[in-house]
């Protein structure tokens, strides 16, 4: 499994939400809200120091990670963090 941040997503994650060189984004599990991989789950991000991560990515000094006991939901696939334009908001897609 790997992380890919597109540029677009990186870039309004660094404008809205503050994020920048040196910072960690935890990718998470919440109950609710819709995924194609699994039911009644979707994945959150917030600001957060990591634990015991799973899977990370470094871009542009920003770390972003997945926690073990958060690695089940990916069930092995690749997770790619985009940006939705006219929702304003970041996607979650797998392959």
């Amino acid at each position: 499994m790997k992380i890919e941040v597109k540029q677009a997503a990186l870039e309004w994650l660094m404008r809205d939400w503050g994020f920048k060189s040196g910072d960690f984004v935890r990718i998470f599990v919440r109950y609710g809200g819709s995924s194609t991989v699994q039911d009644s789950f979707s994945l959150g991000i917030a600001k957060d120091e990591p634990n015991s991560p799973a899977y990370t990515t470094t871009i542009e000094g920003i770390t972003f990670y997945m926690e073990q006991d958060d690695s089940w939901y990916v069930d092995g696939k690749d997770l790619t963090i985009d940006y939705d334009a006219p929702k304003e908001e970041v996607v979650f897609l797998f392959s």
